[in-house]
């Protein structure tokens, strides 16, 4: 919960500050000219309480609803199309039900600091108003639901937070003055395993970075969630709090296992769930790399209309990523025409060579089926080259917070590019490396030693035809 921290005993530094003047001075709004009628922006993810709110309002002259939001999205999305003068939200909305509404208010008010806002919410903890009242009390209200129709209080919020006023509840303001509990006893280390479970970290990272084993961890999570549910059980809100915070942690981990198969290479996905990858840190492996071009691109680039090219390189890297997959590769990076796999990475697989070796003819015969039928369709063939270097490289989760990718360095993914350049259609061209880890090699061609751009040495290399 993104709650203001409290002391001891309990808020006293903003309550005194806000409280020692009380009503607070309204000098924010007085020089602001009066519109006959205050616009207000309704939010809560429940249509009857939006629809009974905005009856009620109705009656008042002076009061004109121009909008309703479900969600926090929707709430910021409007709040910035339509400027309303207030804006009344529920706390908790999705998509995480938990201080959606106080945090669409700071963000609001961030953005229009003379928007008023009214919190109307059916919790009477003093943590949320606190929260609310945070970063200053002017132009805020915090109303309980169950008083809403009860008189013209939210009525009488709304026209006070216009102004510039603050409005609380008379029932959370007794809570804010009278001394709070501290009925979660936590232990230092135990706020601090919650928060890195909140965090999304696994048991094994959390072991790494604390210097325990994983089974010590996994006992203390244990421990941990015991007590907060006996807590959260005996009605202490701040206990129930917490299990929120660490159910939406959950759930929020799940969500990112998702994006990570659709975004991280087959297989990385799963390393990082279970083994705490963290990001920047390299695991060196043998692998051997592929990499495959189309021949001749750019000519065919220019005589196919871009749509229909789109949809041909779609086709193309489905069917590779299919082949590379039943050979237990990862497929790293497509690159316009280009496809890189690895193949012993991120786990690492003992017949790496033979795999990637298989892969190869297959994507080469694959591609070959595709193009008979592109040819009666009147389409030009992708006529491929592949190139194959086994070896040692440094393989790790490179990138920051808005993008991650997984990657494998080292002079065999160099010596994988220059190898598929010397690969005509049809054609595979391995290492001496390669050639010497594949069991039972097929009848190759053995290519005279060449130089390569970055080798100080003449590079043995062997050519394959796939019939």
């Amino acid at each position: 919960m993104h709650g203001l921290p409290l002391g001891p005993k309990g808020p006293a530094p903003l309550l005194e500050g806000m409280l020692a003047t009380w009503p607070p001075s309204s000098s924010w709004g007085e020089n602001q000219p009066v519109n006959p009628r205050i616009t207000i922006l309704l939010a809560d993810d429940s249509p009857i309480i939006r629809e009974g709110v905005n009856a009620l309002l109705s009656s008042n002259a002076d009061l004109e609803v121009i909008g309703s939001a479900e969600d926090l999205n929707g709430l910021l999305a409007l709040a910035q199309e339509l400027q309303p003068q207030v804006v009344v939200t529920d706390i908790r909305m999705p998509p995480r039900f938990m201080t959606e509404g106080i945090d669409a208010a700071h963000e609001i008010r961030r953005e229009s600091p003379e928007t008023g806002i009214v919190i109307l919410s059916q919790y009477d903890d003093p943590h949320y108003a606190l929260s609310l009242l945070s970063r200053g009390a002017k132009g805020y209200a915090y109303l309980l639901k169950e008083r809403i129709a009860k008189g013209d209080q939210l009525a009488d919020a709304i026209r006070q937070v216009a102004i510039g006023r603050t409005w609380l509840d008379p029932q959370i303001v007794e809570a804010m003055v009278a001394p709070l509990s501290q009925t979660t006893e936590l232990t230092t280390s135990e706020e601090q395993l919650l928060q890195e479970i909140a965090s999304g970290h696994s048991i094994k990272l959390i072991a790494t970075s604390s210097g325990r084993q994983p089974t010590a961890v996994s006992d203390a999570v244990d421990r941990l969630f015991l007590k907060l549910a006996q807590q959260a059980g005996a009605g202490e809100r701040g206990a129930l709090e917490r299990l929120r915070m660490l159910h939406y942690a959950i759930v929020e981990s799940h969500e990112l296992q998702q994006s990570f198969t659709r975004f991280l290479p087959r297989g990385v996905a799963d390393v990082v769930k279970q083994k705490g990858t963290v990001p920047g840190e390299s695991q060196l492996l043998d692998v051997t790399v592929l990499i495959s071009d189309v021949r001749d691109y750019s000519t065919i680039a220019e005589k196919v209309d871009p749509s229909t090219l789109a949809s041909m390189l779609n086709d193309h890297r489905g069917a590779m990523s299919e082949i590379v997959s039943r050979q237990e590769g990862t497929v790293m990076d497509f690159a316009g025409d280009a496809v890189m796999a690895v193949f012993g990475a991120p786990i690492p697989i003992e017949r790496h060579a033979n795999q990637a070796f298989m892969a190869a003819t297959e994507m080469q015969s694959r591609q070959r089926t595709m193009n008979a039928s592109w040819r009666d369709r009147g389409l030009l063939p992708f006529e491929l080259g592949i190139g194959l270097s086994t070896g040692t490289v440094a393989a790790a989760l490179l990138g920051s917070d808005e993008k991650m990718e997984y990657s494998v360095v080292g002079d065999s993914v160099n010596l994988a590019q220059r190898l598929q350049q010397w690969a005509d259609k049809d054609q595979i061209v391995m290492s001496e490396a390669t050639h010497r880890a594949i069991d039972c090699p097929p009848d190759l061609e053995e290519l005279p030693p060449r130089q390569v751009k970055g080798r100080s040495s003449e590079v043995k290399a062997y050519r394959y035809r796939v019939r």
